[in-house]
This record gives C-alpha cells, sequence and structure tokens, in this order.
C-alpha cells in the first residue's frame, strides 16, 4: 500500500547507483583534467628517451628512476607523461569521432523518418549493409590503403557508430510523429523544419546521449584496438593503445608498460558508461521535472 511518506523514503534512502555516479563523476572530472592538463602536469616530455633509464620500475620497488612516478618504457620514456598525452589523444579522437558519427547518423535518421519512401529505404540499405559487415575489418581495410595518418584515423571513427544513430532517430521520429502535439504543430502551420526542431529533437535527445556515451565508450577501445595493431596512432606519438601494443613483449620483465595504459582504457571507458545513465536521466524532457 503506498503511502504519502514513501516518496520522502525513498529520497532519504541511501542509494548505490548516486553513489556509482558521483565516483564516476569525480573520475571523470580527473580524466578530462588531467588530459587538458598534459602540458603541465607532465614531469618529463613524452618523446625523451633515455636508454640509461630504460626498463625501470615505478617508485617504490627496487632500481627505480627519479621522477619517474610510473617507470619508464624500453626506450627510456617516461611512462606517466606518455598515459598523460596518450590519454589526451585519445579522449580527443574519440570525441571527434562520437560527434562526426552522431550528426551523420542523426541527419540521416531524421530524413528517413520525415521522408517515408525511397529515402528512407536506401538510408535503411546503408544502414542494413553497415551492420552486415564487421567494421574492424573495415577499417583495417580503409587504413591499410588510405594510411594512418589522423585524418584519416578521424574519418574511419567517425563511421564507426553512424547506423545505430540513424535506426534510433529513425525509430523515434516514427514513433512521435503520430502523436497528438506532432499533428496539433501540423494543423498550426508548423514546417518540418520547424516540427523537427521545435518538437522532434527535444523528445530523442535521452535516447542519443546514450548512443552517444556508447559510442564514445566503444570509438575508445576501436582507437587503442587499432593501434594495438599498429595502423591507428603510429609511434613515437603515444595513445593508449598503442601504449599497449609496444609494452607488450616486455610484459613479463615490465608489466607497468601495459597496466598503466590498459587500466586508463578501462577507467576511461567505465567512466564514461555509467555517467551515459546519468546523462540520460538529467536530459529526457519526460523525467527531468518528476
Amino acid at each position: 500500500m503506498t503511502t504519502l511518506a514513501d516518496p520522502i523514503l525513498r529520497r532519504r534512502r541511501p542509494s548505490a547507483t548516486n553513489a556509482l555516479q558521483k565516483v564516476a563523476l569525480t573520475l571523470a572530472v580527473l580524466l578530462v583534467g588531467a588530459a587538458l592538463f598534459a602540458p603541465l602536469i607532465a614531469p618529463f616530455d613524452p618523446l625523451d628517451q633515455s636508454l640509461i633509464s630504460r626498463l625501470r620500475p615505478p617508485i617504490g620497488f627496487g632500481r627505480a628512476s627519479p621522477g619517474h612516478f610510473a617507470g619508464t618504457d624500453e626506450l627510456g620514456r617516461d611512462v606517466f607523461s606518455r598515459g598523460l598525452y596518450g590519454l589526451r589523444l585519445t579522449l580527443a579522437l574519440a570525441f571527434c569521432g562520437a560527434v562526426i558519427g552522431l550528426a551523420i547518423g542523426g541527419l540521416l535518421g531524421l530524413i528517413a523518418g520525415l521522408r517515408p519512401g525511397w529515402a528512407e529505404d536506401g538510408i535503411m540499405a546503408l544502414v542494413d549493409m553497415q551492420i552486415a559487415i564487421p567494421f574492424t575489418l573495415v577499417a583495417l581495410l580503409v587504413l591499410a590503403l588510405l594510411g594512418s595518418s589522423l585524418t584519416v584515423l578521424i574519418f574511419v571513427l567517425g563511421i564507426a557508430g553512424w547506423e545505430q544513430y540513424a535506426r534510433i532517430v529513425r525509430a523515434e521520429v516514427r514513433r512521435l510523429a503520430s502523436q497528438p502535439f506532432i499533428e496539433a504543430a501540423r494543423a498550426a502551420g508548423g514546417g518540418t523544419a520547424y516540427i523537427a526542431r521545435r518538437h522532434l529533437l527535444p523528445n530523442i535527445v535521452s535516447p542519443l546521449v546514450v548512443q552517444f556515451t556508447l559510442a564514445l565508450s566503444n570509438i575508445v577501445i576501436l582507437e587503442s584496438t587499432l593501434s594495438f595493431l599498429g595502423l591507428g596512432v603510429q609511434p613515437p606519438t603515444p595513445s593508449l593503445g598503442s601504449m599497449v601494443g609496444l609494452g607488450r613483449d616486455y610484459m613479463p620483465t615490465a608489466p607497468w608498460i601495459v597496466l598503466i595504459p590498459a587500466g586508463l582504457i578501462v577507467l576511461l571507458t567505465f567512466t564514461v558508461q555509467i555517467l551515459g545513465d546519468w546523462l540520460r536521466d538529467r536530459a529526457d524532457v519526460r523525467l527531468r521535472d518528476r
């Protein structure tokens, strides 16, 4: 039996989800801050080499080199500094790729939802083709043919998940198109562009935010995979994936070379996923005022 006191009790009850969101928000602030201010935080240039100091362990272990908090890699480069710059580049690539995918998929999904017929059929055929082909193979082929420059890499990451945005936007537009407030807007003389901007887009923000966070974490993993295979960011420029790839041969003797960038990848994807749920609730116009 529901009582008037139930909402008050629910508000006062500790929530593990809220605590997890606070942890994720704190991690997000730290990770983004570390990426933005990497040139100020990093104690060494990430490209500086010192063969005398190669494969030194982190502070606290024997043979540790002064100043190298997280140890050094096979060329004597500071792992902590390279991790900061790698985080900076990986975040930038993932964000650019997710934004490009959102723009392409959102626009095509909006067109498919508002223009049933040949336009919708053509767009959804492209979506089916994208889903049917493993994208990692497509990315490997494109990078092998066009090279591994940052421009090509951003392009590949940008088209990695546009089909998911297109499917979501099309489905939401088709669902909302029959709602009374959309019909009322049409009856009042509202054009397609006005209805899309004023009534459709605010109501599909929530699923797009969730998909953006999923895409962001997926692109981080995709970029790390491509860099690990040697087709992403090229040495000596540090990225989290390339650091893991270069350090895999030294795992038995110098595991910190791999564990630190791999740990940053895990923290980054975990943080993005948890914050995605929080942003979904904040952005949903149907839940915002409850």
